[in-house]
């Protein structure tokens, strides 16, 4: 079998720092910020003559932390929002179990920061990714190529629930302010595995080198710790 070998060309850093709480979709919390790093053989600052010209660009990443054996893959995978119960073809999911693992979002591009070491810096918001998530492409998102609002979704045709957050002000304060809002949305957007249902079990979210920790009731979540 013919093999290709691609290598990343920059790094995503962000506020999340595992798997657990990061948005299913990209866009699904567009207050989290976070920065592309590119990789020291890739900081030629006219690879990205004309980027600011675009507000949102696609990333194609790696799901990093989803890797499997060579050659060891699955045709069929169970989407979370199926209840973990159904399967479906792999590629017919966005599922991170996949033969090459490749995953693709589109972003806000916020801006570009040039930093003395690490070059051009791409600031970039509503990512469904972890930090040091390894990226392998970035392209501008166009819109009237990209966007095709009237397609099937098949069976994922909305965003699903929210859940009311409860988050008492004394705790919420220990958050920095400019996190808070990324925060809440990563709390709404409910971090759990779809299939679990236990009011009383105690959540912890690594979220901006914190530990948030917090149970589900229903459609509320209530917040219950913040740890350094």
């Amino acid at each position: 079998m013919e093999e290709t070998i691609i290598r990343p060309i920059a790094r995503y850093y962000g506020d999340l720092g595992e798997k657990f709480g990061v948005p299913r979709q990209a866009g699904v919390v567009e207050e989290l910020e976070g920065s592309v790093v590119f990789e020291p053989a890739y900081r030629d600052p006219e690879a990205l003559r004309g980027i600011e010209g675009f507000d949102r660009i696609w990333l194609i990443w790696q799901f990093s932390e989803n890797l499997r054996k060579e050659g060891e893959w699955s045709p069929t995978v169970r989407p979370p929002r199926l209840g973990g119960n159904t399967r479906m073809g792999v590629f017919a999911t966005r599922s991170p179990f996949r033969p090459n693992a490749l995953g693709l979002s589109c972003v806000r591009l916020l801006g570009i920061e040039q930093d003395r070491e690490k070059g051009a810096v791409l600031r970039i918001g509503g990512a469904d990714l972890m930090n040091g998530t390894p990226i392998f492409d970035i392209k501008p998102y166009i819109p009237y190529a990209d966007a095709h609002p009237e397609a099937r979704s098949g069976f994922a045709p909305d965003a699903g629930k929210t859940l009311a957050v409860d988050f008492p002000p004394a705790l919420e304060a220990l958050v920095p302010a400019e996190k808070r809002a990324a925060l809440r949305g990563v709390l709404a957007n409910d971090p759990r595995p779809r299939y679990q249902n236990d009011p009383e079990r105690v959540y912890g979210l690594n979220f901006a080198g914190q530990n948030i920790k917090f149970t589900v009731d229903g459609d509320r979540l209530t917040v219950k710790e913040v740890e350094s």
